[in-house]
């Protein structure tokens, strides 16, 4: 773990990757294709892309932000396809990890890439040996990508927020859809503390609005979606769900 803490406000720059033999699955021939989401209405950037679900994360859904600056939110499977997407879009210049579950081959990852992996800083502690990014409360990556401390779904649980796109939260596991496709926070036997993760829905609806959030790309459940991988009207959403939980609650 770095011994400096970056600055909370400027963005960072990555180092320049590494070219590295990791060893990866070779089931590439039955994998599923990363998905296109949001592309540019003209030219190739920006755009991204949701994995398949990740059996090593439990079934999450990892995201490819291609831009300048290339970022991977959480683990998709590390086979030989996605490495060789991920080589065509230009590489991982970050790996932003939403929480503890969506480790996966973070370490395979950052062998292949040589990306910092950014990790909320109670969560730090689960990368050993790996060159890492903590961040406290926020932590700017680029000038339109922040990370924001979520936790509740666990200790270091946080939200990687994009401003393009007329606004993208990717939620992690802080909110999922259920099986009727509604967004909402989920209660489950290894939430780590409900409570606060119903005070950290409210404090995002207080710092966003209809017209700086617009998409939510949650990091599991998505087979919910029917196959969107995301959810529209994110914000009028988020403020019906956080009030249904909080009655809940």
């Amino acid at each position: 773990m770095p011994s400096n803490q970056p600055s909370d406000s400027a963005p960072l720059l990555p180092p320049q990757p590494a070219i590295d033999q990791s060893p990866i699955s070779q089931s590439s021939t039955v994998a599923k294709q990363p998905r296109l989401l949001l592309p540019r209405s003209q030219g190739d950037r920006p755009s991204i892309f949701a994995f398949p679900p990740n059996r090593d994360t439990l079934g999450g859904t990892a995201y490819l932000i291609v831009e300048a600056v290339n970022i991977l939110v959480d683990c998709p499977a590390w086979d030989h396809a996605n490495r060789t997407f991920l080589e065509a879009q230009g590489g991982v210049e970050w790996l932003f990890l939403t929480h503890r579950g969506g480790i996966g081959k973070a370490r395979e990852i950052q062998q292949a890439f040589g990306c910092p992996i950014v990790i909320q800083e109670q969560e730090a502690y689960l990368l050993p040996g790996l060159t890492v990014t903590p961040f406290e409360q926020t932590l700017t990556l680029t000038p339109q990508t922040r990370a924001i401390w979520t936790s509740g779904h666990s200790p270091g649980s946080a939200c990687l927020y994009y401003s393009q796109f007329g606004g993208v939260l990717f939620s992690g596991r802080h909110l999922l859809p259920n099986p009727q496709g509604n967004l909402l926070p989920l209660k489950t036997p290894k939430t780590f503390h409900w409570r606060r993760q119903l005070q950290n829905v409210q404090k995002l609806v207080e710092q966003f609005t209809p017209e700086t959030l617009q998409i939510i790309c949650p990091g599991a459940n998505t087979g919910f979606l029917r196959g969107k991988y995301l959810v529209e009207n994110a914000y009028e959403k988020l403020r019906y769900e956080k009030l249904g939980s909080e009655a809940e609650g």
